[in-house]
């Protein structure tokens, strides 16, 4: 079960992704959102495969840290073995990817960190873009109706 967490600096987020225009009003939640876009379905079949689906259809507010595909494909094949393998493994990965609440990306300011679903942190850097650790936010902003999606292009490994 993921548990509600907050950003230091007061403001609440959480992680996901989709092909609409960034502030856009949407009806569809954050998994269908994503789905449309097709450039998430390594994102979505692991969420799926895990069970947090549902989660991500839940009211909430989210913000998603999606990972695209690409993102997924640069990871050592090893490394994606595993996680899809080991259901744990997927679990702290994927929930390092949401923060509960709605931060967009005027919300955000340079160092600020934000404690995971899975208790570590990320930090978001305003410099050379909008990065949260060491991923790029390649698309911000993305509207679903129950949260944001901020496509990323690289995969929030747990610290070890």
């Amino acid at each position: 079960m993921i548990h509600k967490t907050v950003l230091t600096s007061g403001a609440a987020i959480a992680i996901a992704s989709t092909a609409l225009a960034s502030g856009t009003s949407n009806d569809k939640d954050i998994m269908n959102t994503v789905g449309e876009s097709g450039n998430f379905s390594t994102f979505i079949d692991a969420v799926e495969m895990f069970g947090m689906a549902d989660t991500l259809k839940a009211e909430g507010p989210f913000t998603i840290l999606a990972p695209t595909n690409e993102a997924f494909a640069a990871l050592p094949a090893e490394t994606l073995e595993y996680l899809l393998s080991n259901p744990e493994a997927l679990a702290q990965v994927l929930s390092n990817h949401v923060v509960y609440g709605n931060v967009m990306v005027d919300d955000l300011s340079n160092n600020m960190t934000a404690a995971t679903a899975n208790g570590s942190a990320v930090t978001f850097l305003l410099q050379d873009g909008v990065m949260v650790n060491d991923a790029h936010i390649s698309s911000a902003d993305i509207v679903a109706s129950n949260g944001v999606i901020h496509a990323i292009d690289a995969v929030i490994l747990p610290p070890r």
